[in-house]
């Protein structure tokens, strides 16, 4: 059943003439799906007497979908075949540039997404939406019944850890919509794995999102293109979304994160040394040193990735530059608190010195070591996938 029209479901702005839609579907090994996706638009197309054209963006599929496309009689469906740079996300946003309508539309092409709510999509998007999500987990939205327990519980903890980035129930979603001036507001895209729509929301700075119910129906034919490896994607795609959108307190919670790991290295390392008879003054400073280096470690390749293309040499060499205040204070309040309390456990102490010397240690790293601003991706090429 087709969705309510704006008048039957009450909306104050009904659609508004011919807005001309272009429907993105990436596609890979898709081509038993898509005779019924195309028929289904068609469908839409005539019901709703609406402007859509259906750009398929395979990814070298070499599996007949070219030849489909060739037989098929509709002048508005196109394709477009890329053989470099390939991966979903790279798919739509090269849809994307290549559409010619004025609302674009992402949806897949395993028959999940129901293409007849495209038409409560335009709706919502001329009553003032800036992005709209066809919603699993808003009232009404339904998945198949078959959903295993681990896939919904996948589902649901990826939901999560995208919470602090917008507070939409389904931001997994692969089937949204939003205007052509939205997406050309964007920049820096710069996605990795699956979950473009999250990406445009952040990064195009999309503040009115509304999501509309959709079923969310299992895939007829084909097998499922999400991996382990693009779970794995999807965790370094939300870091680089922090970064993007909360910038230096994004950093600041990753070095305090690889700060308390170096916090368990440097207590590992002190109990250690003192374990085998070296003088406490010497455990205090060669553990120090040791989860120096440790963090350094870490920090350049997660809480500033951005500059693990320097010189590594140069950069440790500055690390510990800008760390040595942070360390001489950790160093000598380790030692103070021992002089004056010589009951309190060695590695009761170093915490102490450990937490007055990080907040030195931030700054200097920040500001003196990883230096180099993120590099926005070259508007040429914002399509491409990072390296």
């Amino acid at each position: 059943m087709l969705p309510p029209t704006v008048a039957e479901a009450g909306e104050e702005s009904p659609l508004a003439g011919r807005t001309h839609l272009t429907i993105v579907v990436p596609t890979y090994r898709e081509v038993e799906n898509l005779p019924h996706l195309i028929d289904r638009v068609a469908r839409v197309r005539e019901e709703r007497a609406l402007d859509i054209d259906l750009l398929i963006v395979d990814d070298d599929s070499r599996d007949g979908t070219v030849e489909l496309i060739a037989s098929r009689p509709e002048r508005w469906l196109r394709l477009i075949v890329r053989t470099r740079n390939r991966g979903l996300s790279a798919a739509v946003l090269e849809g994307f540039h290549n559409a010619s309508g004025d609302i674009l539309v992402c949806m897949d092409a395993d028959l999940s997404h129901p293409p007849e709510s495209v038409p409560l999509m335009l709706q919502k998007l001329q009553a003032g939406a800036d992005f709209v999500v066809g919603s699993r987990y808003v009232e009404g939205g339904t998945t198949a019944d078959d959903w295993g327990l681990l896939r919904w519980l996948n589902s649901r903890v990826a939901t999560a850890l995208a919470r602090p980035l917008t507070s939409i129930r389904d931001p997994m979603a692969g089937f949204f919509a939003l205007s052509r001036t939205t997406f050309q507001a964007g920049a820096d895209f710069n996605p990795i794995g699956y979950k473009i729509g999250l990406e445009l929301i952040v990064k195009c700075r999309c503040e009115r999102v509304v999501e509309i119910p959709i079923h969310f129906e299992n895939r007829r034919f084909g097998v499922s293109k999400l991996t382990l490896a693009q779970q794995l994607a999807y965790l370094r795609h939300l870091r680089r979304l922090y970064i993007f959108k909360y910038g230096l307190w994004s950093q600041l919670s990753q070095f305090l994160v690889v700060g308390a790991l170096g916090t368990l290295v440097n207590l590992a390392a002190l109990t250690a040394l003192v374990d085998v008879g070296l003088a406490i003054r010497w455990a205090v400073g060669l553990a120090i040193w040791v989860a120096m280096t440790f963090n350094f470690v870490l920090n350049r390749r997660f809480s500033f990735s951005f500059a693990r293309h320097g010189s590594w040499a140069l950069q440790y060499v500055r690390f510990v530059g800008a760390s040595s205040f942070g360390a001489l204070i950790n160093y000598a309040l380790t030692l103070l608190v021992l002089r004056d309390v010589p009951a309190m456990p060695p590695q009761l102490a170093a915490l102490i010195g450990i937490a007055v010397g990080t907040a030195f240690n931030f700054v200097a790293t920040r500001y003196l070591v990883f230096r180099a601003e993120h590099v926005r991706a070259d508007p040429g090429r914002s399509g491409s996938r990072p390296s």
